[in-house]
This record gives structure tokens, sequence and C-alpha cells, in this order.
């Protein structure tokens, strides 16, 4: 495990609280990374967290394409978002970090922000954008941020593109682990931990494949129904946090515990909420065939270990929850346009692909699909060091 460029620990002067950044490493002079903003939030999960990104960039190299693989990096802010000091707390987190959001790190929404806090706390903390350090790299910047602005505005039944990209890749990966070992899609049943973002999209285009969603957690419990949860009506119900309004629930609903998702009966679970959400614990409770890690880090290595003795697949994050990040570059860089159309047709293939790959390279080496992701990234790297110089 290689030490990060940059670790840092920033304590507010108002609250106490305290905020990190880890760079992992930097190409071409840059890093990608989000901000994620929870009570709890410590320096080694988001340095944890940091060396996933790079990885992430790795895996999304492709020597054809205009969008340059950065380095990998990661913030975080250790407060409840719910917090009534938790905008003021990030506005000033942001100024703090203004010298090296404008020279080297590129963020943005991540587990408790929603990109468009981000961009007004941003504009507060005096930033032209939160992805500004890439400008530089950019042949036409004022029509790649156009492009990524339009790409922002677009709403499919009215959610925005962005909040829908990465669920697409989750559910992608899914159906390519289903596709491999010949499991129908209209017998396959699903659990999700967390409605937000990542999770809802998930839930949403996993339904509209054809699988069933039989559990739901949020905040206040799980919701469960085994001939299937109505999507749709649970994601409309939902507030700013993912949390279900429980009006929304059907006859046919019932309410568990907020644990209860991990011992569904169902084929896959996707974790869509946390780190560190399934430990060497909890893990004797799941009885379903893959685990899609949505969120980052979900799944403690050594719970991952007792789960592939077991037989259940981990799908990891760097892989799985990747699309968010590489829609943002392929847009901006013009691999895609600001086309709804578009932007899925990419990410499907894309997914698809990657996760093949992974599959195929973890069943032919005999490890874990992690390991096997680690191992296309490590391939990489030198790659993308030769090609676009030092980087670390």
């Amino acid at each position: 495990m290689t030490t990060p460029l940059l670790s840092l620990t920033w304590t507010d002067h108002v609250t106490g609280r305290q905020g990190f950044l880890v760079i992992d490493r930097l190409v071409r002079g840059v890093s990608s990374g989000g901000l994620r903003m929870r009570p709890g939030c410590a320096l080694d999960e988001v340095a944890g967290l940091a060396r996933g990104m790079s990885m992430k960039e790795a895996l999304h190299y492709d020597p054809e394409a205009r969008y340059v693989p950065l380095g990998g990096a990661k913030g975080g802010i250790d407060c409840d978002p719910r917090d009534p000091e938790a905008y003021g707390l990030l506005v000033r987190y942001l100024q703090a970090m203004r010298p090296y959001i404008e020279s080297f790190w590129t963020t943005g929404e991540d587990l408790g922000l929603s990109q468009d806090v981000v961009d007004r706390a941003a504009a507060e903390a005096g930033l032209v954008s939160s992805v500004q350090a890439v400008y530089p790299l950019l042949d036409d910047e004022t029509g790649a941020r156009r492009r990524l602005a339009d790409a922002f505005a677009v709403e499919v039944d009215g959610i925005g593109l962005d909040e829908l990209v990465g669920g697409c890749g989750v559910a992608e990966s899914v159906l390519t682990a289903l596709d491999r070992a010949g499991v129908p899609y209209w017998r396959t049943r699903v659990a999700v931990q967390g409605l937000g973002t990542m999770g809802g999209a998930t839930a949403r285009f996993l339904t509209r494949a054809g699988l069933t969603v039989v559990a739901v957690a949020d905040i206040k419990g799980t919701i469960t129904n085994p001939a299937g949860l109505d999507v749709e009506a649970l994601l409309a119900a939902r507030d700013a946090y993912g949390t279900v309004d429980r009006a929304a629930l059907r006859p046919g609903d019932r309410e568990a515990p907020g644990d209860a998702w991990l011992a569904a009966e169902a084929e896959v679970l996707v974790p869509a909420a946390v780190s560190y959400a399934i430990d060497t614990t909890n893990q004797e409770r799941i009885t379903a065939r893959w685990i899609a890690e949505a969120a980052n880090m979900p799944v403690r290595p050594e719970a991952e270990d007792l789960l592939a003795a077991r037989g259940v697949t981990v799908l990891p994050d760097v892989v799985v929850n990747s699309a968010t990040n590489a829609w943002w570059w392929w847009t901006l860089f013009g691999d895609i346009g600001a086309d709804v159309d578009e932007a899925f047709a990419h990410i499907r293939r894309s997914m698809r692909a990657l996760t093949d790959r992974t599959l195929a390279r973890a069943e032919a080496d005999g490890t874990t699909p992690r390991a096997a992701a680690h191992a296309i990234a490590a391939d990489r790297l030198p790659v993308i060091a030769e090609r676009f110089g030092r980087h670390r």
C-alpha cells in the first residue's frame, strides 16, 4: 500500500469539527474525488476512498478516448449533513481547501452532499467551480463547461441525469454478473440499503430490467414486500436525504428493523448508503449470491474473505459505482454530449465491458473480483504514467 501524495486534517475554528483531504496521486498534475459529509468520517476512511479513486480512474482509461485519466483523491467532513451547522461548515471547509481545488483537486457530490449544495457552497467560498483544476487540460474550456452544464440540466422523468448515471452503472454491473451466470432477470430479487441518489437510481434501473426489489432500507428502517415493492412510488415519496414517507406504503408492504435488508431473501444485495455496512459479524446473516457495492467501501475486507469462502461474490465499488465519476469526464472532455440516450448507451457499454473483464480476470486468476480489478488497474497505471508523464 503506497503512501498518499498529500494527507491533511483541518479543524474548523467555529465548531471544532474536522475535515480531511487526501490526494492519493496526480496524473498530469490533477486528481479527482468527491467530498462526503457524515458523522464519524475519519482520515483513514478518506485515504481508502482516495486510493479507490486512483483505481477507478485507471480502470476507465481508454487510449482512444478524449477523457484524460486523473489521479485519485477524496475529501471528507465529520458532520451530520442534517445538522443546522453543516452548510456553514461546508463553506468554511471549501474556503480552507480553495488553493487545492484551484490547483489540483477536482471534487463534487458524495455521501451526504448533493451537487447543487456543493456548487452553491463552492461559489460562496470564492471558487469558479469544484472541478476548475481540470480546465487547463481541456482543448475548449468554454465549450466543455457549457456541455457539462447542459448535461446537468437534463431531466429524465423528473430526475436529473446526473442523479441517474451512477445507478445505471451499478445496474449494468449486476446485469452483467447475472448474464455470465445464466440467471434470468425475472427470477432475481434485490435488497437495497439506501434510497438516495445511487440506491434509488439502481433500484429504478434494476426494476425496469425485470428484477424484483423486495427490500429497501433507509434511516427509519427496512421496507419489505416479498412480492415486490413499488419502486417508483417509493422514489416519489423520498425526501432530500432518501428517507421514504411511510404514508406511501401499500397494504402488502411491511416495516422491519434497519438491518433487516441484510437477511432479505434476495439474490442480490446493494449496499448504497454508508461505508463499513457489512462486517465479520453481520455477514453471517447474508444469503444473497451477489453483493454490488454501490456505496464506497461498504464491505470490510475481513468480511469479504468470509463471504467469498461461502460462495458470495462481492462486485467491488471501484468497478460498480465508477460510472458517476466517468460520466463527468466523458461529458467534459467531449466523448459524449449532453444527451440522455448517448449517456446511457455509453455507460451501459463501458460498464458491461469493465465488469465482464473484471469477472473474467477473477475466474482466470482464481481470486476475487476486487483483487482482479486491482490487478487490472495496476497493469494500466504504468501505461498511463508513460503516456502522461510523472504521477504518484
